[in-house]
């Protein structure tokens, strides 16, 4: 359960489908951490694999701010599915992408993104930062920089039992993983 940057270009990419193949970038963030959010409280377990901080426009998935921002040049898959960044929005990298070939999404990682849509799709990047501002309770305003977010305090937040066991158990899995890939 390592990181997966083509999963995350998917989910980006289910957004996008949405919005009409191109997203504001700050909505897409915020919309990625909202998933895992809604995951954790539905399944517990996040859809994507990531350290997650406190930043001053709200939340975020660390490493896809950074995919989306262009700080790695090998991409995992990511430029297949979304075209580079520009004047803040990202788009998919061919126009015929459609939902049925998001194949690093299961079944339930696209029922959690629907929901989300659904709720938050409507509303601009901005909104959705005043949003999390005033709803998510393990954003912390990390005055101009960044602060972690445990996941065992986006647990509690959602109200899963037994938040700093669970955490521990999602992190021995990804180390596990993280081991065997290397063999």
């Amino acid at each position: 359960m390592t990181y997966d940057p083509l999963k995350a270009a998917q989910t980006i990419a289910f957004f996008a489908i949405q919005q009409g193949n191109d997203i504001d970038v700050l909505k897409a963030v915020k919309l990625v951490y909202l998933a895992d959010r809604e995951s954790l409280r539905r399944r517990g377990h996040p859809i994507q694999s990531e350290a997650r901080v406190s930043m001053p426009h709200g939340p975020v998935n660390s490493t896809t701010l950074n995919y989306l921002n262009g700080a790695f040049r090998d991409d995992g898959g990511w430029s297949g599915v979304l075209s580079d960044r520009a004047n803040h929005r990202v788009g998919l990298a061919n126009p015929e992408i459609n939902q049925d070939q998001l194949d690093r999404l299961s079944t339930g990682d696209i029922a959690v993104l629907e929901t989300v849509w659904a709720e938050f799709g409507g509303m601009s990047g901005f909104e959705l930062v005043d949003w999390t501002h005033s709803n998510i309770v393990e954003w912390q305003d990390p005055q101009g920089s960044s602060r972690p977010i445990p996941l065992d305090r986006m647990m509690a937040a959602v109200g899963l039992e037994r938040p700093i066991e669970r955490a521990r158990e999602i992190e021995s899995l990804d180390q596990a993983s993280r081991l065997l890939a290397s063999l």
